[in-house]
């Protein structure tokens, strides 16, 4: 068994982001959902955390919490400005920032304890106490730039954590089903972090995540973007990871690899049209731990994101943490059959492999 840390704290759960439908604020014609709110809620993650302590490997875990992310740690990569007006609507009962970003009383303190769930994960395993570990982060941060929020992003999470945890060279793998624009474009013109990101082509945001931003200055060459096209499934996700994330990592050997840890590739999600399954999750675990382990001493973080099915974010992390952890303890998919029968056509996967190939004779690979 691997000494695996799972990072968490209720208060997270009480992140609250107001009266919406969807994305939509409720009034005039928009009626209310009968349960409510942002698909961003707690009850995908609390479902995670709930399906662990029944299955019981939460009990083979080094289950903790975590101090906040401090003012210090916060302008490493966001300016006072950004963090003043934060504090100011969120002490005054909450708030907008950014693009449709709200957030409730005392909203500040809960992303700064998310960002703190970050560092401390990355913390304990740099430094060798943890040998992996994994940060059930809410609210999310990948979309969250400097000075601007979106995407129910309100601070840039594991940007603060690297920041903290600096002088290290790491490599952060973002697969969740929506570009990391935020984490790219802190690190856009720095050599010392490679960003990575996996992703289907134009969902969010609608002008970003071109394969052809590679970074700019210091940082040319160490920001990859790879668009899936809608309908990319379980086949497709391990050949990119193949032929283009695992090549890339082990050109920039890294000291640790984090994840931003998205489920929302799930082939039953509603805010994406991919077609991944729980096996997808543990498979792309796998192949970055077996990378980890020879470039890094297994130094590897898991920064939870999106994922916004109630019912199947719950497998998909349970299979990503008994991979982490080496557990046998297997709570199977309840969704993975339905949708194993929907994975695309031989013919599709072909088409696809071949704009993978593609994107690696353009990055050099």
């Amino acid at each position: 068994m691997r000494k695996t840390g799972f990072f968490v704290d209720e208060k997270c759960f009480w992140h609250s982001g107001g009266n919406y439908a969807l994305t939509a604020p409720v009034g005039g014609l928009v009626q209310p959902l009968a349960a409510g709110g942002l698909p961003e809620n707690p009850e995908t993650k609390r479902r995670l955390y709930n399906l662990m302590k029944v299955s019981g490997l939460a009990d083979e875990l080094a289950v903790q919490t975590a101090t906040p992310a401090s003012r210090a740690d916060l302008l490493r990569v966001h300016p006072a400005r950004y963090l003043d007006s934060f504090k100011a609507q969120s002490d005054a009962g909450g708030g907008e920032l950014g693009l449709r970003t709200p957030f409730g009383p005392g909203g500040y303190e809960i992303a700064a304890l998310s960002a703190g769930l970050v560092i401390g994960a990355m913390r304990a395993v740099h430094s060798g106490v943890l040998d992996n570990a994994y940060a059930l982060s809410r609210p999310p941060g990948h979309h969250c730039l400097p000075e601007w929020s979106n995407g129910f992003c309100l601070l840039a999470n594991i940007a603060v954590a690297i920041e903290a945890v600096q002088p290290l060279r790491v490599a952060v793998v973002d697969w969740d089903v929506h570009h990391g624009n935020g984490t790219e474009a802190i690190f856009y013109d720095r050599g010392d972090v490679l960003t990575i990101s996996l992703h289907q082509a134009h969902n969010y945001p609608l002008d970003t995540g071109g394969a052809g931003a590679i970074g700019e200055g210091a940082g040319k060459g160490f920001n990859m973007n790879i668009p899936l096209p809608p309908g990319a499934g379980h086949e497709s996700y391990l050949y990119a990871f193949d032929r283009l994330v695992l090549p890339r990592l082990h050109a920039f050997r890294p000291d640790l690899i984090v994840v931003a840890c998205g489920f929302d590739a799930s082939g039953v999600d509603p805010l994406s049209r991919m077609l991944c399954s729980a096996e997808t999750f543990r498979q792309m675990t796998r192949a970055l731990m077996d990378a980890a382990e020879t470039l890094c001493n297994g130094k590897l973080v898991m920064a939870h994101e999106g994922g916004y099915s109630e019912v199947h974010v719950p497998f998909c992390g349970h299979a990503v943490l008994q991979e982490m952890s080496a557990s046998n303890n297997d709570a199977g998919d309840a969704l993975g059959a339905r949708i194993a029968g929907q994975q695309p056509s031989a013919a599709m996967n072909a088409v696809v492999a071949g704009m993978i190939d593609d994107f690696a004779k353009g990055f050099g690979l």
